[in-house]
């Protein structure tokens, strides 16, 4: 078994060094392992935790969240509009909102419940038909309607770039977007990518068989 807390710090550190005056938060994306393997690094004060699917995240975390109020869940994965509601009600950061019917649920989910989650829209850079995402001709628009209209907290922009040799490209792409929105946040950099993202400004990266080691 990997020892994940040495794995998470060898990461953090690396992370230091490339970015020694801004702050970046690393989401251990704890998917398909169980809550057992996981509390090691739960265990040794890491707050920020990423899910994909609301049904596993609810079965694994709903409990140790009541109890460990100061936990963080952040969905990364596609979310349907039917989950909505239920993703609301455990996770703190949904990474991926992309479309307007989403936005309207999680709204009035909000207005009903009166818990006010944190929000990345979700861009595709890349312009891929079998990924999800806000079209870069479309994200102004979008996060003016998230904001203005749904009064939604939106922190910044979350892309997953193609996975091709122009990664770099991609990043500062979406850091320019980010900038122009006036956004603070970014959510882009997984293990494979991380320190290009870094590079490019993200604070928030998405980091799982790094620290986990890989799924079986």
């Amino acid at each position: 078994m990997t020892n994940i807390v040495e794995s998470f710090n060898k990461i953090n550190s690396n992370i230091k060094k490339l970015s020694p005056k801004r702050s970046v938060n690393i989401i251990a994306i704890s998917k398909t392992f169980s809550l057992d393997y996981i509390m090691p690094l739960i265990n040794y004060g890491h707050i920020h935790f990423g899910e994909n699917k609301v049904q596993e995240a609810t079965a694994k975390w709903r409990l140790i969240k009541n109890e460990r109020k100061h936990l963080k869940l952040h969905m990364v994965g596609k979310l349907q509009s039917n989950k909505a509601k239920n993703a609301g009600e455990l996770f703190d950061y949904i990474h991926s909102l992309d479309t307007q019917k989403l936005a309207d649920i999680l709204s009035d989910y909000q207005l009903n419940s009166g818990r006010n989650l944190k929000y990345f829209i979700q861009v595709n850079i890349g312009n891929e038909l079998q990924k999800s995402g806000i079209p870069v001709s479309e994200t102004e628009n979008f996060y003016n309607y998230c904001v203005n209209e749904k009064k939604l907290n939106i922190l910044g922009l979350m892309v997953i770039p193609p996975n091709d040799k122009n990664t770099k490209k991609y990043f500062k792409s979406v850091n320019d977007l980010n900038t122009t929105l006036g956004l603070k946040e970014l959510s882009m950099g997984m293990s494979s990518d991380y320190e290009d993202a870094v590079a490019n400004n993200s604070t928030f990266v998405r980091i799982g068989s790094s620290i986990f080691g890989r799924r079986g």
